[in-house]
């Protein structure tokens, strides 16, 4: 039996899938479980028959690679990572490269590497979207690391990551922790845009009282259209899906507790240590925090009882259009947001992607893909350096011709007491960002005037303190 060319750890459903997906592009495949009944049926049932050849222990996986090994973990993001590292270290060899799969933090990632590194060993932080589908059929890659691990893992990730046209949706986003680094915001943007569909769905839920089915009509109708994405698509999908048993759409019978695994909140705080609004992103994340508290929304939903039991007459057809036109902006303003941190991010750490290239990479296989990064890609291929999708005035022509439509969406959910906290924050942010004076010189003056913290003018150069008391 010749060696293998690549070995994975971890057969749950994601690794499960690579791997398969690895030996279907003509790959020899060595796995490994820690629970040796999963790697037992995932080789006498999906395995069965292919270039995939199971061990039960580290030592014998190892041995079983070509060298120099390539490894990639598919593990759960934390204390997992380190346990298989550890056990891993006592059988690899200078040369040999480890990829972390899995969504870890990219600090933790970069301590890694470094541990590793100490050891002449490769270690890579590699961001891969798609979910179990894009595991099997191909994968967006975002790869972090050595640049010479990452020719050696290469011809691998370029024949399992999913195509558009004859690109490839993978992308080298740099050294360190990078590859982490870019799948964290990606996947905070996916926070963003999924928040934002479920406000539209509530909207025409509560105020308009369409139900799910016809809901998942008018999403079909958009996804064929300039809104055309993933996460639309199967926001369609999933509210047509009627249940087995009660005969109702499933979707309404999902319990409103929205669960996370941290990568948006370490996109908000990350954004935040490098001073960088992302606040749609933000409200997305606290919008989950907020799902989270059931029973006392369900105890307040009794008490407080202050907005009106009658909705006021609204125009079904003017509602549906500017959620439309609320939903692509906010979609515009999230990726806008992501992208100013992976911009301001990579000179802070010295990661060195090109944000043509992340749009690039993300306009297939992965959760977010939308026909809206086409525009993203062109609008850096053209400006490189740009600091702010909206500094380019075709990207802001998107927003400034369906504002009004925007504001109305945003105005009318507010007077019915309907939260949209993911699309109002989009719209405030487009506003603060258009505007040339901001009211932060009273908050300069207060933070002085309790503080002494000082202020600059807009009259003369310098620092000033004034003794506003006296």
């Amino acid at each position: 039996m010749r060696e293998s060319d690549v070995g994975l750890i971890g057969l749950a459903t994601m690794g499960a899938n690579l791997a398969l997906n690895i030996e279907h592009k003509g790959f020899v495949v060595s796995v490994y479980n820690r629970s040796a009944d999963r790697t037992k049926t995932f080789m006498e049932q999906r395995a069965k028959g292919k270039n995939i050849f199971a061990y039960f222990s580290i030592e014998d996986f190892v041995k079983s690679l070509e060298k120099p090994r390539r490894i990639i973990l598919m593990v759960k993001a934390g204390e997992a990572v380190d346990e298989f590292l550890s056990q891993l270290m006592v059988w690899l060899e200078p040369g040999d490269v480890v990829v972390d799969g899995g969504n870890s933090y990219f600090k933790d990632t970069e301590r890694r590497m470094k541990k590793l590194g100490e050891h002449g060993i490769h270690f890579m932080g590699v961001g891969i979207s798609g979910g179990e589908e894009g595991a099997l059929k191909g994968p967006c890659i975002m790869a972090g690391g050595p640049s010479e691990a990452e020719e050696i893992m290469r011809p691998v990730f370029v024949k399992i990551a999913a195509k558009v046209g004859d690109d490839a949706c993978y992308g080298y986003m740099g050294p360190g922790g990078a590859g982490h680094f870019v799948k964290m915001v990606h996947n905070g943007i996916e926070y963003a845009i999924m928040q934002a569909i479920a406000e539209v769905y509530d909207a025409f839920t509560t105020l308009l009282g369409l139900d799910a089915l016809t809901i998942s009509e008018i999403f079909a109708d958009w996804n064929a259209g300039e809104l055309n994405s993933f996460l639309l698509e199967i926001a369609s999908e999933v509210l047509s899906k009627i249940d087995y048993e009660t005969k109702k759409p499933l979707v309404e019978l999902i319990l409103d507790k929205a669960g996370q695994k941290g990568t948006g909140k370490w996109t908000s705080q990350t954004a935040m240590d490098l001073g960088v609004p992302v606040p749609t992103i933000d409200a997305a994340v606290s919008a989950r925090n907020m799902s989270a508290l059931k029973e006392e929304r369900v105890t307040a939903s009794k008490i407080i009882k202050c907005m009106m039991d009658v909705k006021p007459n609204v125009d079904k057809s003017s509602i549906i259009s500017a959620a439309r036109s609320s939903l692509h902006c906010t979609m515009l303003v999230a990726f806008a947001q992501g992208m100013s941190l992976i911009s301001v991010a990579s000179k802070e750490f010295g990661y060195v992607p090109k944000l043509w290239e992340v749009a690039k990479v993300w306009r297939g296989g992965c959760i977010i893909r939308a026909r809206l990064l086409n525009m993203i890609m062109d609008v850096y291929s053209r400006r490189p350096e740009l600091v702010n999708l909206l500094l380019d005035t075709t990207y802001a022509k998107e927003l400034c011709d369906r504002q009004a439509e925007w504001r109305s969406f945003v105005s009318t959910a507010k007077l019915t007491g309907i939260p949209c906290p993911a699309i109002s924050s989009a719209l405030d942010y487009f506003d603060c960002f258009r505007r040339e004076r901001l009211p932060a010189n009273l908050i300069q003056a207060l933070r002085d005037r309790f503080g002494a913290h000082g202020y600059e003018r807009v009259d003369k150069s310098g620092t000033f303190h004034t003794e506003w008391g006296s």
